[in-house]
């Protein structure tokens, strides 16, 4: 088909514009061949015409199907041209916020400048061992693809990465950097990883600055080769550097910065060490302030310079040589300082003292004049002489420039070599991978030498680009036996040749550098002549003669002549050079030391760098022998000689291709500018890329797929069983040009365009099929409608006319029932109106007759009560005026005698007044005061006189008034009688006209109050009514109110509920959290385990293969092995056939370095130790001081005490071991068959023996007691201070002491850890080096500080009690006796009175103790309080000591029982060996002796020297399936209790101890040896868990004994509680669960992306989209894939073993709840990561394989696991996918439904969906940005992937068996005959 004929109305294609580079419109109508014009309509909807070039005639770019667009691989496009490209990348940038994009084999970067989470370690662990094409593109999937292409072809492999300044070159290469470090590790503990990391920021800080595109450009190239051993573990690095800018360090442009390293120093000047260096702010350095920026945005150098020194460290360049490169970097900044001064025109000067050079002098360790006059002058000579000129002062500072510069380059190249030497590795390199970190393609305004240099390396590096693609294309084609044939493309040869060829530009360049005066000019004027018009791609600007144009691959560039010359010889005077090589500064001569001996750019030095910026120096007189030629090179011919060396290398390797591509030059996030883009695609190969492949067959599909994606082209008869003939056929039907297409192999191979007409056809196909269905299913549903509304029409017709007839029948009958009704009425009415009448007539008769009835009578009634009124009224009015006659005449009696009063007052006052004046004006005449005093006196004698008279006359005038008041008082009284007759009078006449008002009044009123009475009785009847209502209405509130009450206490109830619910659940997440972290800590003991161990078997190793006869141990072995409970029984001679049977890769000798530095950290701990050992001498000496002088001071009787305490502890002691012997002896001797007589049980010396051995036992436990309560007390003294072997806490011991609060528990635990530490002086160094020693020491400080005080309190006391002690003792002493005879009695008694006779004793003996005392502190009452709560906690310990007796009682009665048993068994065989006249001669009574079976107790019994063999056999050497099959499940388990329980009943807790040990041991090598073997591990972790239940079971304790039978109970333990080693068995079962999940991960992790995303379960849902070159896993099943069956069947695999096995229920929930989370984390995190999985269809096929996984679960009854919620996610995500994505009802319903993923996911989910199908649409971006709103205020993880390493914190519920101990048989199987059932 002509590519002309897919122009047709409504195809959209691609024109170009000025602005957008390229726009789309779409035909308005088809085109015809001929048309000059093509009719177009834009996006925006205007029209246009566009004129096609009459020459060419070609046609506007055609546009991809939008299926197409956002592609993950750009050759995956049908149509391959510029815009495609730019508009792929454009949509993936911006829309779906995808920076990486395939090209065929180059990944495209583009820099988002904003930081993404795309790189973290779940990522990296996402990519590793993934197919390049099976995720989506990404600098870890071609860094996985490189590593990967190693290992399997065993070559070394390049990425070269490439772009622009800004491009995120540096970051890309960095990261690829980050993925080798992370995924291959270390092959030794040098941690080289973290070394090449490392390496990074130094090299960024004396390597990149800020320019004007960038703020961390890289100023140089580098190549870093990554070295790896044969198991591609990392085992060094080595770097290469290319032309490094030195310009930078003496001028920086506008808006750009010197190399960071400089404004890290400036910005650290405050720190001590640097005060030497005499620095400070960058705007005062010229070669810092030339920018004007000093400062980035963000960045602070303080910090930086931090991490800059941390990296130095981690490389091994220690603080002296860092100081120094600090010293040379500070004198450059100091140099560029310094000033010149002209004299003349042609010399200069530099100030005395000068302060910068001066600075710099110093600095360098140089002489100053020398330094200042050679600044100033050069020397020169000539064939004759030398002579030394001054120079100009331009001159001079040029010169000053270049030496700073040459320093510099000095520098940095002797830190490359010290960071290559701390890279380099003593293992031999098997493979490498390099990362090219290059300069892209430059121009600028201006260009120079630099620039021309960086172009013309890109030139090389797009020749080889253009080579290895083409060879690709080839491969594929021969490959699939397609004829090839030649492809044109461009080969950028000639102008490589104009650069490098003979007489090219480097050529004339060097030569005119050697002409005694060459110049800029003269340069250029060579090139003119030589290739101007000889040579295409050399051109020469019109306005000048100072510049030539190259035509690059990329584009024509303009270079500046100015420089060149200058540039490339990079001069710098000897004089200067050799100043500074005598400096007194060791390190900068080393700089220069060899600079005569330098090697050539082609030859490598020592550590693998090439140099590749020699400097020439110029000689001051050329010597014969200095004819060599290493000095004349220039700097061009140095970087051609290094290019062509990093070529060779390259093409030694496979390259991946990264291109950096800057999307706008103002650094804002996500901005694409399509300019700038354009460009760099040009400029970086990838469009050239893109014409190779279009001019071929870029697309390429596989049969399958393309029969899967085109079947809806064929019809049933065109389908063969052949798919490669199928296809064939449908092509050639399809397709009529056959040079259209090519068939492989294997594949089908388009030219460009015909994937679009495929694409075209398919739609039209779908659309046709898509209008039939429509048609069909339209006209179904319109019949359907037609008929369903035909018949409800019928049906409503029906019912409307019935309805009508029903409607008129009621009419009749309503009217002639209203004739009734009227009629009824009306007679009713009359009725009821007449009977009111009559009524109302009666009524009225009665009320009126009533009315007058009644009026009578109150007419009556008033009359008599007016009489009664008036009588008491005119009483009331006559006593009234008498009592206001009397008040009125006492009233102006007390007025006339207050008038009186006052007179009298008013005299004496005046009286008073003149005296006291007369007083005043007559002071000191004594003669008329005594007169005056004289007169008072007579005058007061008269007063006395008429005082009596007056008062006799008031007497006698009191008498005649009352006389005359009561006279007066009569004659009121009848004048008033008189008034009140006369006014009763006219009272009653004014009453009785006021009677007769009242009565008209009263009868009005009457009538009033009836009516009121009326109006009332119908208010109150309307307000009972209205009550009546509210009454109802205020019921209904109140039933409304008691139904919100309940519903209010039913919602508070149910809040509760829930938040009680919210709280469990808080609750039991923070339990899962606290247990997940424990059990990940105890994951990593168990990993830090196993590295001790191999370090320690690699240490054995290396000991032992120079002296085989000699065994050393590493000095921290013991101390390491003592931080471990349980190691290993088995000695290293046992181990070592173990270890030699491992592979023989392990038997490679170790690292040599590892192991001096080995030696090394262990003599400095050995010195830290003495040192340490030194010092608690020293604090010992002190302290035994302090102890001399207390014990001088301290009575010497608690040594006595201490002595008799010891005694009699060694005398209980010996006497248990003798009561010990006795018991044996009897045992051995009833147990004997040789004297059948003697035992016989109704002899005498039978009954001699029972009560000897009771009473015997019952001495054993008394003495036992006795024994343990004084060991107690003294180990719990001992302990208390005694240094353990494991680490010892300070905290803990003081609080030990503080607890002692009796002085002599002090003393005794102070004189204890005294002698302990002198007895352990020479074990100090068993002593662990990690604080061990200190931690004892200040536990020592602690304890000496509080005896200090302690004793020093208790002095006094002491001294006090001494004498009370003294007759405490002896009266103990006399106990003592007295209690060994009543014990020596009691011994004699039966065992049933002993007991009482014993506390009768005890009894007795208190009550005379409590009398003595009692008379003994009758005098001090406290004291007697004291001794009698002391007595009282004596008779507690008596109670406890009781208890105990009773629990020993009931013990012994048990092994009586065990005795009386094996009694009996004897007993009956003895019988049947006497003989019958024994019987007849023994005077026996006869005894019935029945034959009974033998008893056992669930026990096994072993020898001690058959516990290893019991291990190897039932752990080491046992077959799990053979046991799973064979035996009951967890017989291992019961086997090991049984032992466990013999050793218990014995009494032996070493044998328990050494069983338990070896027994995890055992375990732990098992898992260690076969760990990978999913059988093995489930077993032992099914027998670890049984083995902690039966320890559970049996232990004793109530909690675990509820289930057990009464004969379960009997087997508990007896002697020792094993709750410790429980604790550690649960450790160890969470060990073997966590490993168990790890194999569980390893088998399930190739199959869950292939079954649970590939595979298509349900066939023909998932439409194949064309592939690119990358091609991804095929979704079709072939014979090598996992399906969905496959994970099903594994499952099942997993859950028969685990059942076989006899695993917990519980646990297997638990295990099953973990896989799914693995399956659901991995497959979702692929979805995350796959854009061509995140499809509708896509989405089905997911809900559809959960589906079936919760099928399996079903089947298996563990739905109630917790498996299907892990599920949730993934379920969550495959809805997103089908869900629709368009409205805000949408967006609302996804944010309630995705509640299980978080943000980050939902928007990568959203920003990946794809189209499979034209009918499906993208996601729109504001909807994602609708979605991000909604979520905004959610908080959650912003990790973008699922943890699938996580494991979920495990629990081991008790399960208790059923299984009775003595029943379990022991198989021959096992090999276990020497072990015998108890």
């Amino acid at each position: 088909m002509a590519v002309s004929e897919l122009y047709t109305k409504y195809a959209r294609v691609w024109i170009p514009d000025p602005e957008e580079v390229w726009k789309s419109a779409e035909l308005l109508k088809d085109y015809k061949q001929g048309d000059k014009v093509i009719q177009l309509r834009l996006e925006e909807g205007k029209e246009l015409e566009y004129c096609l070039d009459p020459k060419t005639k070609e046609l506007p770019p055609l546009r991809n199907p939008d299926i197409l667009v956002g592609e993950n691989d750009l050759t995956a496009l049908s149509y391959l041209h510029e815009p495609a490209v730019l508009h792929n990348l454009r949509v993936r940038f911006i829309d779906s916020k995808l920076i990486y994009t395939y090209c065929g084999i180059v990944l495209v970067a583009i820099n988002p400048y904003e930081q993404l989470p795309i790189y973290g370690e779940d990522i990296i662990n996402a990519y590793s061992g993934q197919n390049m094409g099976d995720m989506d593109p990404h600098i870890f999937a071609v860094a996985e693809e490189a590593y990967k292409q190693m290992a399997r072809d065993e070559r070394n492999q390049s990425i070269i990465v490439s772009g622009e300044s800004g491009a995120g070159k540096t970051v890309s290469a960095k990261y690829a950097m980050r993925y080798f470090a992370t995924v291959s590790g270390s092959a030794s503990e040098a941690n080289v990883e973290e070394k090449v990391l490392a390496s990074n920021p130094i090299m960024e800080s004396i390597g990149n600055a800020k320019t004007t595109r960038n703020d961390n450009s890289s100023r140089f190239g580098k190549y870093i080769e990554i070295g790896f051993d044969k198991r591609y573990r990392i085992i060094g690095a080595n770097m290469r550097t290319y032309l490094l800018e030195k310009s930078r360090v003496v001028f920086q442009a506008e808006e750009e910065r010197n190399y960071h390293i400089f404004y890290q120093l400036c910005a650290s000047a405050a720190l001590p060490e640097f005060k030497t260096l005499r620095l400070g702010n960058a705007n005062y350095f010229h070669y810092t302030k030339q920018g004007g920026s000093p400062v980035i945005d963000g960045i602070d150098d303080a910090k930086e310079m931090i991490h800059t020194r941390q990296a130095c460290s981690l490389l091994g360049i220690n603080d002296s040589h860092q100081m120094g490169i600090f010293r040379i970097l500070a004198g450059i900044l100091h140099l560029g300082n310094v000033g010149f001064t002209s004299r003349d025109a042609d010399s200069c000067t530099i100030p005395h003292k000068h302060e910068p050079l001066t600075i710099f002098c110093d600095l360098m360790g140089v002489e100053y004049q020398e330094m200042s006059h050679w600044l100033c002058h050069r020397k020169l000579a000539t064939a004759s002489e030398t002579y030394i000129k001054p120079i100009s002062k331009l001159q001079a500072i040029n010169a000053r420039d270049a030496l700073a510069k040459h320093i510099y380059a000095k520098l940095f190249n002797w830190i490359v070599d010290h960071v290559n030497k701390a890279l380099h590795s003593t293992v031999k390199q098997h493979s490498f991978i390099g990362v090219l970190d290059i300069y892209g393609f430059e121009t600028f305004e201006i260009n120079s030498f630099e620039q021309f240099c960086i172009n013309y390396a890109n030139e090389k590096l797009q020749q080889q680009f253009n080579m290895h693609v083409f060879k690709l294309e080839q491969e594929e084609y021969m490959k699939e036996q397609i004829p090839w044939t030649l492809i044109d493309f461009y080969d950028n040869q000639p102008c490589i040749n104009l650069i490098e060829a003979k007489l090219g530009i480097l050529d004339l360049l060097d030569e005119e550098c050697k002409m005694p005066k060459g110049s800029d000019d003269s340069w250029a004027q060579k090139l003119y002549n030589t290739h101007l018009k000889k040579c295409a791609l050399f051109e020469k600007p019109r306005m000048s003669n100072k510049a030539f144009i190259i035509q690059h691959f990329a584009d024509k560039v303009e270079y500046q002549c100015e420089g060149f010359l200058e540039k490339n010889k990079d001069t710098v005077y000897e004089e200067q050079i050799k100043v500074l090589k005598s400096s007194k500064f060791k390190m900068l001569s080393e700089l220069f030391q060899d600079e005569e001996k330098a090697l050539s750019p082609t030859s490598a030095t020592p550590s693998g760098r090439t140099l590749l910026s020699r400097t020439a120096v110029k000689p001051a007189k050329a010597k014969p022998g200095q004819a060599s030629k290493e000095h004349k090179k220039t700097v061009g011919h140095q970087f051609r000689n290094s290019l062509h060396l990093l070529m060779e290398t390259l093409n030694a390797t496979t390259p991946h291709y990264v291109r950096c591509i800057k999307p706008n030059d103002f650094k804002f996030p996500f901005t694409f500018d399509e300019k700038r883009a354009v460009q760099q695609l040009r400029a970086c190969g990838v469009l050239e890329t893109i014409r190779i492949s279009a001019a071929g067959f870029p697309s390429r599909w596989t049969y399958q797929e393309f029969f899967s994606r085109y079947r809806v082209l064929m019809k049933q008869k065109d389908v063969l069983s052949d798919r490669k003939q199928t296809c064939k056929n449908l092509l050639e039907k399809l397709i009529l040009d056959k040079d259209k297409y090519q068939f492989g192999k294997t594949k089908i191979f388009f030219r460009a365009g015909q994937v679009a007409y495929l694409e075209k056809i398919r739609a039209d196909k779908l659309r046709v099929a898509c209008i039939r269905i429509q048609k069909t299913i339209r006209g179904w549903l319109m019949r359907k409608k037609y008929l369903r509304m035909r018949k409800a029409a019928i049906t409503i017709q029906r019912y409307v006319r019935g309805y009508q007839a029903r409607c008129y029948a009621k009419f009749l009958r309503r009217t002639r029932a209203a004739i009734l009704i009227q009629k009824f009425q009306r007679m009713y009415v009359v009725r009821k109106r007449y009977h009111l009448m009559q009524a109302a007539t009666i009524v009225l008769q009665s009320l009126l007759r009533g009315y007058i009835a009644r009026n009578k009578y109150q007419r009556m009634l008033r009359e008599h009560k007016a009489i009664i009124i008036q009588k008491h009224v005119r009483g009331w009015l006559a006593r009234v005026r008498y009592h206001r006659s009397l008040k009125a005449i006492v009233y102006l009696q007390c007025c006339y005698r207050r008038m009186m009063a006052k007179r009298e007052l008013k005299k004496l006052k005046i009286e008073a007044r003149s005296v006291e004046r007369y007083k005043k004006l007559n002071i000191g005449m004594e003669n008329k005061i005594m007169q005056l005093q004289r007169k008072v006196d007579e005058q007061n004698k008269d007063y006395k006189s008429l005082l009596e008279k007056l008062t006799n006359l008031e007497t006698t005038y009191n008498t005649e008034t009352e006389k005359l008041r009561s006279d007066v008082e009569r004659l009121r009284m009848s004048e008033e009688e008189a008034k009140n007759a006369t006014n009763r009078v006219n009272m009653l006449q004014e009453e009785i006209t006021k009677l007769r008002k009242e009565l008209h009044q009263t009868q009005s009123e009457k009538k009033t109050i009836e009516e009121w009475a009326d109006k009332y009785k119908q208010e109150t009847e309307q307000l009972v009514s209205e009550l009546k209502e509210q009454n109802t209405s205020l019921k209904k509130e109140k039933e409304e109110l008691n139904r919100r009450i309940h519903d209010q206490a039913k919602e508070m109830t149910e809040t509760m509920e829930k938040k009680l619910v919210e709280e469990t659940k808080q609750l039991e997440l923070d339990l899962n959290d606290e247990r997940l972290r424990y059990q990940n800590l105890l994951n990593e003991f168990s990993r830090l385990e196993e590295r001790y161990e191999d370090l320690k078997d690699e240490v054995n190793l290396m000991v032992s293969i120079p002296k085989p006869g000699h065994k050393r141990t590493d000095s921290t072995h013991s101390s390491n092995e003592s931080e471990y409970t349980f190691s290993s029984e088995i000695t290293e001679t046992e181990d070592l056939p173990l270890r030699m049977e491992e592979p023989s890769e392990k038997k490679a000798p170790l690292d040599m370095s590892l192991f001096l530095k080995l030696q090394k950290r262990v003599t400095e701990l050995e010195q830290e130790k003495q040192s340490l050992q030194d010092e608690l001498d020293r604090k010992e000496e002190q302290a035994l001081r302090t102890k001399t002088r207390e014990e001088e001071e301290r009575p010497p009787m608690r040594g006595a005490e201490l002595e008799y305490e010891s005694l009699k502890r060694q005398e209980l002691e010996s006497e248990n071991k003798k009561l010990k012997n006795e018991l044996n002896e009897l045992q051995k001797a009833l147990l004997e068959k040789s004297s059948p007589v003697v035992t016989a049980p109704g002899a005498p010396a039978y009954r001699v023996l029972l009560d000897q051995l009771t009473s015997v036992s019952e001495e054993l436990d008394v003495r036992k007691e006795e024994v343990l309560i004084l060991r107690s007390q003294l180990v719990s003294q001992k302990e208390a201070i005694q240094p353990k072997n494991t680490m010892t806490d300070s905290t803990i011991l003081l609080e030990d002491v503080q607890k002692m609060k009796d002085k002599g528990e002090i003393a005794q635990a102070y004189i204890g850890l005294k002698e302990t530490n002198r007895q352990s002086l020479q074990d100090y160094h068993m002593l662990n080096e990690d604080g061990e020693l200190w931690l004892v020491y200040e536990g020592l400080k602690q304890t000496n500080r509080l005896l200090e005080s302690q004793l020093q309190s208790q002095k006094k006391s002491h001294d006090n009690e001494l004498e009370a002690l003294r007759g405490e003792i002896q009266s103990l002493k006399e106990e003592n006796n007295r209690q060994q005879q009543l014990l020596a009695q009691n011994l004699q008694l039966p065992p049933e009175a002993r007991i009482e006779a014993s506390l009768q004793h005890e009894i007795t003996r208190l009550t005379n103790e409590n009398l003595f005392y009692e008379e003994l502190y009758a005098d001090d009452p406290m004291k007697y309080q004291s001794y009698r709560i002391s007595l009282y906690k004596r008779m507690i310990d008596l109670m406890e000591q009781l208890e105990k007796q009773d629990k020993t009682v009931r013990k012994l009665k048990k092994q009586l029982k065990v005795f009386a048993k094996k009694i009996g068994e004897l007993e009956v065989g003895q019988m049947e060996n006497i003989s019958p006249g024994q019987i007849i001669d023994e005077p026996i009574r006869p005894v019935n002796i029945p034959r009974k079976e033998k008893d056992f107790q669930g026990m096994l019994e072993y020898k001690k020297d058959d516990e290893p063999k019991l291990v190897k056999n039932l752990i080491l050497d046992l077959k799990p399936r053979g046991v799973a099959v064979n035996l009951i499940p967890g017989l291992p388990a019961y086997i090991l209790f049984m032992c466990v329980r013999h050793a218990d009943y014995l009494n032996d807790d070493q044998k328990v101890r050494s069983l338990l040990t070896s027994t995890i041991n055992g375990i732990k090598k098992v898992l260690k040896k076969r760990g990978d073997d999913f059988e093995t591990v489930s077993f032992w972790l099914s027998n670890t868990c049984r083995f902690l239940h039966c320890l559970k079971q049996y232990s004793g304790e109530e909690g675990f004994m509820k289930h057990n039978t009464p004969r379960q109970n009997e087997h508990c333990l007896t002697n020792f509680d094993l709750a410790e080693y429980r604790q550690v068995l649960s450790d160890l079962a969470i060990q073997i669960y966590q490993q168990l999940v790890r194999v569980l991960e390893n088998i399930l992790q190739p199959m869950i992306v292939s079954g649970m995303l590939e595979h298509e379960t349900i066939q023909g849902v998932s439409g194949v989209k064309p592939p690119g070159l990358r091609k991804r896993t095929s979704s079709i099943a072939d014979e090598g894939t996992y399906t969905l069956d496959s994970i099903v069947r594994q499952l099942n695999t997993f859950h028969s073993v685990m059942c076989q096995h006899g695993m917990d229920p519980e646990l297997i929930k638990q295990v099953v709840k973990q896989t799914f989370y693995i399956t659901g984390a991995v497959t979702l995190n692929n979805l995350l990561l796959r854009k061509d999985m995140c499809s509708w269809s896509k989405g089905m096929q997911i809900r559809y394989n959960v589906s079936q996984l919760e099928e399996w679960l079903r089947d298996k009854n563990l739905m109630n696991s917790g498996a299907k919620e892990t599920l949730e996610p993934l379920i969550q995500a495959a809805q997103l996918l089908q869900v629709k994505k368009k409205t805000d009802e949408d967006a609302e319903a996804i944010c309630s439904m995705c509640n299980a993923l978080t943000t980050a996911q939902i928007v990568k989910v959203l920003n990946l969906y794809t189209p499979v199908n034209e009918f499906e649409e993208r996601v729109s971006i504001s909807f994602i940005r609708t979605i991000q709103m909604r979520l905004r205020d959610r908080k959650d993880s912003p990790q973008l992937l699922m943890d699938a390493k996580h494991i979920f914190p495990v629990t081991f519920p008790f399960n208790p068996s059923s299984l009775a101990l003595e029943t379990i048989q022991i198989p021959a199987s096992l090999g276990l005959a020497f072990i015998s059932r108890v």
